[in-house]
């Protein structure tokens, strides 16, 4: 241990993170920033080619991250490989695979974490840090990666290596400022094995690391997901009252924060990502154990549905302009969940088109940030009967609709993200629905 401490204190250790993707290649330029070697373990090659290029994988808007990864790769401080052989050589493993759930049983799938840890057991040496950065449901440390690279490695995980669950903090379009500054949660096997993660983390991290064992550590990272979770089902459940009774949900909401105390978020057209649907089932994944979940599948449910009352919101714009969902063209303005991303994980507008085309429309998509369909927006407008605004990115936040007016052949909007104000829809001679705008 002590060893091992004084090679992370002098940045002489070699890291290898497994998994090159929204957490990944951060984790692995921050780190190769402070100044270590780094080593980038991911199966798709072209992702690999692209990082060993200095070209960043990921799309979209994150400050300084395209930069950083150009910077490290030219000072030779970051490589990626597809191959796990560089595993035999390192003295830490950050692992930082997708976690997904399965759509119809919301039961955590451990494809690639179960793949990631088998493919480095043989090759994992004593006294080995290894730490799993991927949100895992509760138990999963115990249960499933700690008997599972014992298997592989035929090594214990609290006699000859350090294990560590240190669940991320990042959120897309903020990657480096929240790995920087927002607090983490460092659950060891071991005491030691914590206290040699806070010493790495330390040269990365700048806000609070704090201590405790890996069931506290999966438990904290899915319930602060699935609290957030619950409360945009709140806001969008005061959303549709306030459409039924005629309210206007983001004036309510302005006054509802005036309380003290309260703090009532953004209504929208759904929730979508890697990280809040899923972590809500995470966290509740162990139900039947002597527990059973009430609120947090409520909240799921009602989240869920919010897609498709944006196209019932489309049906009746379409129905007051005198045509039918039905042989009507639809124009979907953003494909990523969240805005100036091209992360499409989730994404609400993926239900709304093909409920939609189910329906019968012809469905255009547009999305600035989103190669497929980072076309003309004219274009994807012009002959339109209807524009339903998924995503705010920032394109779209400075529409011109005057210079809309000609190109749509029927003049309807439908807003999920409260990007347009209906008082100038409406004077410009649009037909208007928002999610929340009674």
């Amino acid at each position: 241990m002590r060893d091992l401490a004084a090679t992370i204190r002098n940045k002489q250790a070699h890291i290898v993170v497994i998994g090159l993707g929204f957490v990944g290649i951060p984790v692995a330029s921050a780190f190769a920033r402070a100044g270590f070697r780094v080593t980038g373990i991911d199966l798709v090659r072209e992702k690999v080619e692209k990082i060993n290029l200095g070209i960043c994988p990921i799309e979209g808007r994150e400050p300084g991250l395209a930069e950083l990864l150009a910077e490290v790769v030219g000072q030779g401080r970051l490589a990626a490989t597809a191959d796990y052989m560089v595993c035999r050589e390192a003295d830490v493993i950050l692992i930082a695979v997708e976690t997904p759930v399965d759509p119809a049983t919301h039961r955590p799938q451990y494809a690639a974490l179960r793949s990631a840890v088998t493919a480095l057991g043989p090759h994992l040496q004593p006294g080995t840090l290894v730490i799993v950065e991927s949100t895992l449901a509760p138990r999963t440390m115990l249960d499933v990666v700690a008997p599972l690279l014992e298997s592989a490695s035929g090594l214990s995980v609290t006699r000859d290596v350090h294990l560590v669950h240190c669940p991320e903090r990042v959120m897309p379009g903020r990657l480096l400022a929240n790995l920087q500054h927002v607090s983490r949660v460092v659950g060891g096997m071991t005491p030691i094995a914590a206290d040699l993660a806070v010493r790495l983390y330390r040269h990365v991290v700048q806000a609070d690391l704090d201590v405790t064992d890996c069931l506290t550590a999966e438990i904290v990272k899915t319930a602060e997901n699935a609290y957030r979770d619950v409360q945009i089902a709140f806001a969008n459940e005061v959303a549709l009252l306030c459409e039924a009774v005629g309210a206007d949900v983001y004036q309510v909401r302005g006054l509802v924060n005036k309380s003290p105390g309260r703090q009532m978020l953004m209504p929208g057209a759904g929730v979508g990502g890697h990280w809040v649907p899923k972590d809500s089932w995470l966290l509740i994944s162990r139900a039947g154990d002597g527990f059973q979940p009430r609120l947090v599948p409520v909240a799921r449910s009602i989240n869920d549905a919010m897609p498709l009352h944006v196209v019932d919101l489309v049906a009746d714009a379409l129905q007051e302009t005198g045509r039918e969902i039905a042989g009507a063209k639809v124009a979907v303005l953003g494909y990523a969940y969240l805005e100036n991303s091209d992360d499409t994980r989730n994404a609400p507008s993926a239900i709304v088109v093909a409920r939609l085309r189910e329906l019968g429309a012809e469905v255009v998509v547009h999305d600035p940030y989103v190669r497929a369909y980072d076309g003309s927006l004219d274009e994807v407008i012009c002959g339109s009967d209807c524009a339903v605004i998924m995503v705010a990115h920032d394109a779209y936040k400075t529409i011109d609709l005057a210079h809309w007016h000609p190109l749509l052949r029927t003049r309807a909007i439908v807003d999920g993200r409260n990007v347009v104000m209906p008082e100038s829809a409406r004077a410009s001679g649009f037909v208007y629905r928002g999610v929340g705008q009674g």
